[in-house]
């Protein structure tokens, strides 16, 4: 048996590796010569001490991704099975119904890997070249533990790009998924819509923003396939608006909106700009939902997109009506929480308006937490009630 390469880090580096973290970086350790990327290494310190199993990739800043804290580790299929097999309990312990996030990534174990359950059918996401290195035995393991009637791969995160990767979709079949969320059923393309086609991450802030629907107006602002707005109808909104930037999109919600009867209308239009005539035109709504793609998609975006929120704010807020609410969600996680809510507050008094925060919150359980990985944390959603 060929003796598996050993990678070193660098004396005094590797601080938050040694903490716990499952990275490190191409500038914490000896990088060697001839290794190809996704080639699974053992991984010790200057002083003997190890790190464990990981994959490496030379073309990426994050040169060493830590599967498991053991060295020696064998990345096979009985791995990948127990793993699976792990989120699977957790999961089902958490949710009556397979519709959730049954793999996120570092949070479960399994770096660059993130997996959607919609029923009978899964979307695989993988991001990083050690994940796609074992792509076809994480795949079978995939079907050893759950039997998915139709597995989507998603290949084609702009992220894949700083791992040296190409972009690629997979799918048997078509992409359409039905979702089953709070009592309402969605539709989504699995194969051509964001990410994995679903936001299973704001579930229970959904759900939260529903319960302050009940009789009221409601404005969804990236509405998506009617995440937010559906809900809230479902809930007994009395009238819901949803703004979204993608026709397909559009016509997904319209389509679950008909077919599960709830009340409410979608426009294809830009977000800002319609908030802005809508603050022209002095229209206000009870509940006020901003849930935008991502400002600060690096640490470089961070002012430029920090700016994006106040303004995102700002707008927001003057469409709000007297005593209304007000949620903002950031799912950049190169923006912080503090800093998230400073833009939001300060975006909202000048829009004139006093505020009281009511809610903060991230994710859903089914986005597990890697305790040494703050990146790992990447949603924060921010509740307000205006005066």
């Amino acid at each position: 048996m060929t003796a598996r390469p050993v990678l070193r880090v660098k004396p005094r580096e590797g601080k938050r590796a040694r903490a716990g973290a499952p990275w490190l970086f191409s500038n914490e350790i000896d990088m060697p010569k001839g290794l190809a990327p996704g080639a699974v290494v053992n991984v010790t310190a200057d002083d003997g001490r190890s790190f464990g199993t990981g994959v490496f990739n030379p073309k990426s800043l994050i040169a060493v991704r830590l599967f498991d804290p053991a060295p020696d580790v064998a990345l096979d299929e009985d791995f990948f099975a127990a793993k699976l097999g792990r989120a699977l309990k957790l999961r089902a312990s958490l949710y009556p119904a397979p519709y959730y996030r049954l793999v996120h990534a570092e949070g479960d174990g399994l770096p660059g890997l993130v997996i959607d359950r919609f029923g009978d059918s899964v979307v695989v996401q993988i991001t990083a070249a050690g994940m796609e290195a074992l792509k076809d035995t994480l795949l079978a393991a995939l079907k050893r533990v759950l039997a998915p009637n139709r597995i989507i791969l998603r290949a084609d995160a702009p992220s894949r790009s700083l791992e040296g990767l190409p972009s690629y979709v997979e799918a048997e079949g078509s992409g359409r998924i039905t979702i089953e969320e709070n009592g309402v059923t969605y539709f989504a393309d699995a194969a051509a819509g964001q990410k994995t086609g679903w936001y299973y991450d704001q579930r229970d802030n959904r759900a939260f923003m529903a319960t302050l629907a009940k009789d009221k107006s409601v404005l969804d602002a990236y509405s998506y396939t009617g995440g937010f707005a559906l809900a809230a109808a479902k809930a007994g909104a009395r009238d819901v608006a949803g703004l979204e930037s993608s026709a397909p999109a559009v016509a997904l919600a319209e389509e679950a909106a008909a077919a599960g009867q709830l009340k409410a209308s979608f426009i294809k239009t830009d977000v800002f700009e319609e908030l802005e005539r809508l603050g022209a035109a002095k229209e206000t709504f009870d509940v006020v939902i901003a849930d935008p793609p991502p400002f600060v998609k690096a640490k470089k975006d961070l002012e430029t997109g920090a700016k994006a929120y106040r303004k995102l704010a700002r707008l927001a807020a003057a469409v709000t009506a007297p005593e209304g609410f007000l949620f903002i969600a950031s799912c950049s996680h190169n923006i912080g929480m503090d800093r998230l809510a400073f833009e939001c507050a300060t975006g909202i008094a000048r829009s004139g308006r006093r505020l009281r925060l009511i809610r903060a919150s991230g994710a859903g359980p089914d986005h597990p937490i890697h305790p040494m990985l703050p990146e790992s944390a990447y949603l924060k959603a921010l509740v307000y009630a205006l005066d």
